[in-house]
């Protein structure tokens, strides 16, 4: 039977950077021992003025094919998971297609979810493989800092820009395994931009504190409130439909919201710390690209390796949730060795 299978990936962010220390000196009265803690963060990556999403997936899509010998001429579909666009039309996907010399006969279109995103992509990816593609290229980036003003203390010590590309592919060797979703739109005003879309009269008042003039409101206390409802649901439902048991897990591999945030996920499951790894320091919370960049930091580091069981899950926005029991099987020998894939 013919299964999808996570392959390589890449990750690409904006040049200029903006560190703990840069906003201790912009915001002198700002407690940044408390914000490090709270927040996991020391360094976040900022778009320019001019650039967008699209360009950050272009820089991770271009060291995808680099890095990994990728024939792009061998792509048959082309997923864009972003909450901030190029344009409200046309779809951003298909500029990337054009940007990116992706051959005409690939499909292409984008979908707006954030901190769930990245395993809608392979539940969406892992679809169109069962139906016939061989390959399938998932690019997820955002540019968040965009929404956010200058002295908002809540959302601009966590937020960073990125962008991830992962290829997909065709195989018979198992390696998703189940997937589990979850939506609840009554909380939609958690997390929302209100403007830029049509609705020109909210009908959605956001839960916020007006102390900041940001156009993403957030709303932390009932995130929390969520994540901790949801993510051990998703984690016994995975088990459950993959035959896997908690012992056989390597890794739980979580949106990286904050330190915080993920702290109390680990706290009340009861996980020792090693099996909820954080990779927050130096790119903040990138939204639908935290798990792919969390993952490639892993395999780069060598702490994740071929064979191991692992469970990963978004959540957030929406609010959605999505998870996906996984089996490492990348191997960088495949693709880098001459005549390799």
């Amino acid at each position: 039977m013919i299964c999808s299978s996570i392959g390589p990936i890449a990750v690409a962010f904006p040049d200029r950077q903006e560190n703990i220390d840069d906003l201790a000196k912009e915001f002198p009265n700002w407690d940044m021992q408390i914000i490090r803690e709270k927040t996991g963060v020391r360094l976040r990556h900022i778009s320019g003025p001019e650039e967008c999403a699209s360009d950050i997936a272009v820089r991770a899509a271009e060291k995808l094919f680099e890095t990994y010998h990728i024939d792009r001429q061998s792509i048959d579909f082309l997923l864009f998971c972003t909450q901030s666009p190029d344009y409200i039309l046309p779809t951003t996907a298909c500029v990337l297609q054009s940007r990116l010399c992706l051959p005409t006969t690939v499909g292409a279109f984008d979908f707006n979810l954030g901190c769930s995103g990245f395993v809608y992509g392979l539940g969406i990816a892992d679809g169109f493989i069962r139906a016939g593609a061989k390959r399938v290229l998932l690019l997820t980036a955002e540019t968040y800092t965009k929404y956010i003003h200058p002295s908002d203390r809540s959302l601009r010590t966590i937020f960073g820009d990125g962008a991830a590309a992962t290829l997909i592919e065709a195989t018979e060797m198992p390696s998703l395994h189940a997937f589990d979703y979850c939506t609840d739109g009554s909380g939609a005003d958690l997390l929302i931009v209100t403007d830029g879309g049509a609705r020109k009269t909210d009908r959605i008042v956001p839960r916020k504190r007006q102390r900041w003039p940001s156009d993403l409101s957030l709303a932390g206390p009932g995130l929390v409130k969520f994540t901790l409802a949801r993510v051990p649901k998703s984690v016994a439902s995975l088990l459950e439909r993959s035959g896997w048991t908690a012992d056989e897990l390597s890794y739980y591999l979580l949106h990286q919201a904050t330190a915080f945030m993920l702290e109390n996920v680990r706290a009340y499951m009861r996980l020792p710390e090693e099996k909820m790894p954080q990779y927050l320091s130096e790119c903040g919370n990138t939204v639908s690209s935290t798990i792919p960049i969390l993952i490639h930091h892993l395999r780069e580091t060598g702490q994740l390796r071929p064979g191991m069981k692992n469970i990963m899950i978004g959540f957030g926005v929406g609010l959605s949730s999505a998870g996906a029991a996984w089996t490492e099987r990348f191997d960088p020998a495949d693709y880098l060795a001459p005549g390799g894939l």
